[in-house]
């Protein structure tokens, strides 16, 4: 029988497994630490200049980081060896994390557009050697890529180029430009949110005391309680280009979810914007923030339409628009916004603030996964599956959509999917495929998930169950018999896995 979870017709956002309820854990599990922090300062360089608050910068965040309640490793003065080791550690920390963040004070150079963050042992004579004894900020994306709701990467190494133009205009090792100082913009993944202390191309300042401008904003905004995230790094902005008469202005690059996030405040103020309903979790911002939030939202911020979208389909609260939530929904949708194309898809779907209108709902389901919003792609396998809103069912298609979305690392997704190549529905795919997906959906974080393997794990074939073992013994988390039995020691794998610290 095939275990496939269809779609639901209303979920507000993203969807469960069909008939599953979220797994109620314990009071002695306790979770792993939820947002975690690598926090990088180096200083005394051996064969370039040194640099004098790149130290202090890293050791005042690592402080503010720790007070607002993330695990926080701190690197001083690390050389090349060490930091690829401990990036390798955070990176396997964050799967389990929901906010993964690395901040670096230090020196970063761009070669042929992409960028190099020092080590404190560099010693280069060309431009490979930059590329060799360097760690890209590609590497450092990938380190945080895997955390469970949002990433974020602070460089506040937008200092002058340490190595002479000398080096770097070597353009027969490596094709492309470079530049004196300052950064090139990056491309982060949807999800995940780059700031550089100085746009880039521009050069970040030191300042006169023991900190610089960039490390004291951002220190003082971190730990403001409710805060959203956005907001925060929108008002760091303004603060250093006040305290450096405009000479610096930060940046963020990239494209956060309509999640909203809070970095700082009472356990009870975190549990209550917790809430994974985002009409509820952007309705609880205070009026102050909402105003910044619609004028962000007149400059053209998309996330900040979608976050006052949100408050608009708040059914408990007093700002409660359908009409109007729509009305943003679509001035976001129009400037590319993938999420804000699929919520207001679900809007036409069910006619709510707009006439109902299938055709217009599928065109915009269509149009939030031609760029791979997880979501939409999933709903276009069901409905591919089911031959819903008109279309053709193509059984073909559908495994396409699923496969994709379980790519794009959307846990039911994973899941799921993993059940149709168990089911022995998805051509040339087995049971280490279905393991393989099982594991990573497991390490997502989905509550619905871990209740399956640790309550059902027989719905799955014997083989599939030993290829999860053989994930999890590969990942150092079971060390017993592959033979597909969920005993006591499966299942203890399973739940440190999720992200559990128990031994019960």
């Amino acid at each position: 029988m095939c275990k496939i979870a269809f779609r639901k017709n209303h979920r507000w956002p993203g969807q469960l497994l069909a008939g599953l309820i979220l797994a109620v854990l314990t009071s002695t599990a306790a979770q792993a630490a939820d947002r975690v922090a690598l926090v990088i300062g180096m200083a005394q360089y051996k064969n370039v200049p040194a640099l004098s608050n790149t130290v202090n910068d890293a050791r005042l965040l690592a402080s503010t980081l720790d007070r607002i309640g993330f695990e926080v490793t701190t690197l001083i003065d690390t050389p090349q060896e060490e930091l690829r080791a401990e990036l390798e550690k955070f990176a396997f920390r964050s799967e389990t994390a929901d906010l993964a963040l690395v901040y670096f004070a230090g020196h970063g150079v761009e070669v042929a557009g992409e960028n190099f963050l020092l080590p404190v042992d560099v010693n280069v004579r060309s431009n490979k050697d930059v590329q060799r004894q360097s760690i890209s900020l590609k590497d450092v994306l990938h380190v945080v890529d895997s955390a469970r709701k949002m990433r974020i990467v602070i460089l506040d190494s937008c200092r002058d180029n340490p190595l002479g133009d000398s080096i770097l205009r070597e353009s027969d090792e490596v094709s492309g430009s470079s530049r004196g100082g300052g950064l090139a913009p990056p491309s982060p993944d949807r999800g995940t949110l780059v700031a550089f202390a100085a746009r880039d191309g521009q050069v970040a300042l030191d300042g006169d005391g023991v900190n610089s401008p960039f490390a004291k904003a951002l220190s003082e905004k971190l730990a403001e309680p409710g805060l959203e995230i956005s907001l925060m790094f929108r008002q760091v902005r303004d603060e250093v280009l006040e305290a450096t008469r405009n000479l610096q202005e930060p940046n963020t690059y990239g494209s956060l979810s309509g999640q909203p996030f809070y970095l700082a405040g009472s356990p009870e103020l975190r549990e209550q914007l917790a809430t994974d309903d985002r009409r509820v979790a952007w309705a609880a911002l205070g009026a102050n923030q909402e105003s910044q939030l619609r004028s962000l939202a007149d400059s053209g911020d998309a996330r900040a339409m979608l976050g006052l979208a949100y408050m608009r389909l708040d059914t408990g609260g007093s700002g409660f628009d359908p009409a109007q939530a729509a009305s943003l929904f679509t001035r976001a949708a129009d400037a590319g916004s993938p999420e804000a194309q699929y919520e207001l898809a679900k809007l036409y779907e069910k006619g709510i603030g707009v006439p109902q209108d299938d055709a217009r709902a599928i065109e915009l389901f269509q149009k939030s996964a031609d760029q791979g919003f997880p979501d939409a792609v999933n709903d276009m396998g069901f409905f591919y599956y089911q031959g819903s809103f008109g279309l053709q069912r193509d059984a073909l298609r559908a495994l396409a959509y699923f496969e994709q979305a379980a790519d794009l690392r959307h846990p039911q997704a994973m899941f799921n999917f993993a059940a149709l190549i168990d089911d022995g529905l998805v051509p040339q795919k087995g049971p280490s495929d279905a393991g393989r997906y099982l594991y990573q959906a497991l390490r997502s974080g989905s509550a619905a998930v871990f209740q399956q393997l640790s309550e059902r794990p027989a719905m799955f074939s014997l083989d599939t169950r030993k290829a999860l073992q053989t994930q999890l013994a590969e990942h150092s988390f079971y060390s017993g018999a592959i033979d597909g039995d969920f005993g006591p020691g499966t299942q203890k794998a399973v739940r440190v896995a999720y992200g559990l610290n128990t031994e019960g």
